[in-house]
């Protein structure tokens, strides 16, 4: 699972890139809001996806209460996914070492 919850959290943070591209067309340069159309609902099921990613990580991996809110807290915030699934990696790598 936690292979799987990297993919998401790479995805998610990509599908976050994507939407802020199209957002810039829409609302800086008013080309078009193409971009959103299409990025909008794809970063929203990656965003649900990540968020189920979260909960599913944490129950096989034994996180802490603290660690899911901080991993849900991190699908709002453009490409913090990414910083807490390498967070989150380092930690379980440790452990395991241990």
């Amino acid at each position: 699972m936690l292979r799987w919850f990297r993919v998401l959290a790479v995805a998610e943070a990509c599908s976050w890139a994507g939407l802020l591209v199209g957002m810039f067309f829409k609302y800086v340069t008013e080309t078009g809001e193409l971009g959103v159309k299409i990025f909008g609902p794809i970063h929203g099921a990656l965003f649900v996806l990540y968020a189920a990613g979260v909960l599913l990580s944490a129950r096989e991996a034994g996180w802490s209460r603290g660690a899911v809110v901080l991993g849900l807290a991190c699908a709002v915030p453009p490409f913090t996914s990414l910083w807490f699934e390498r967070r989150m990696a380092a930690r379980t790598a440790a452990g395991q070492l241990a």
